[in-house]
C-alpha cells in the first residue's frame, strides 16, 4: 500500500464530543476495554476536560481540593496511564501534561497547537499532515508508532490581544 493509499484508508469520520457527551463516550470506550469507570476515574477525566492541559500534579491538587482529602498521586498517575493507553486522553509532550481526547473511540495521530502565553492546547486533526510525518519516518528507516506533533505559538485570543 502506498502512502497515499494508506492516507485514504486512515481517513475517517469521527465526532468530537463535548461536555456530558464526551464523558459518556469516554466511559463507554473504557468499559468496552473491560475496565471500570470508577468515581475517581470520572473525577480525573473531568479535570482533563478543562480548557488547558493538566499535569499529573495539577490533577492531584485539584482533586484533593475538591474532595477535601489528599488524593494519592500514584493513583492519578495510574489513571492517566490507563487513559492514554485507552485513548481517552492525550499527552502534550512538551508540557508533560494531559488533555481529554475529544473523540475517544477513534485512534489516529493528532496535532496540538499550544499557546505559549495562556497554555491552551487546541487539538487539530489533519491526516494528510500526519501521514507525511509517518512517511518521512519510514523513508528514514524508522518505524513510527505514535507521532506527536506540537506547534507552539500564540492562540487567536492571545495573538489578537498582542495586536490590540
Amino acid at each position: 500500500m502506498t502512502v497515499s493509499q494508506a492516507a485514504v484508508a486512515r481517513t475517517h469520520d469521527h465526532a468530537h464530543h463535548h461536555g456530558a457527551a464526551l464523558a459518556a463516550a469516554a466511559r463507554a470506550a473504557l468499559e468496552e476495554r473491560g475496565e471500570q469507570w470508577t468515581a475517581l476515574r470520572a473525577s480525573v477525566f473531568d479535570v482533563l476536560r478543562l480548557d488547558r492541559p493538566a499535569s499529573a500534579y495539577d490533577v492531584t491538587e485539584l482533586l484533593s481540593a475538591a474532595q477535601g482529602r489528599r488524593v494519592a498521586a500514584n493513583s492519578v498517575y495510574r489513571i492517566l496511564d490507563l487513559f492514554v493507553a485507552s485513548n481517552l486522553a492525550q499527552r502534550i509532550e512538551s508540557a508533560n501534561a494531559y488533555i481529554a481526547n475529544p473523540h475517544p473511540g477513534c485512534r489516529h495521530d493528532c496535532m496540538f497547537l499550544v499557546c505559549d502565553r495562556c497554555g491552551r492546547a487546541t487539538h487539530v486533526d489533519n491526516d494528510a499532515v500526519t501521514e507525511q510525518v509517518r512517511a518521512a519516518a519510514l523513508r528514514a528507516g524508522f518505524a513510527p508508532e505514535h507521532p506527536v506533533i506540537e506547534v507552539h505559538g500564540l492562540c487567536a485570543e492571545c495573538s489578537a490581544a498582542t495586536v490590540a
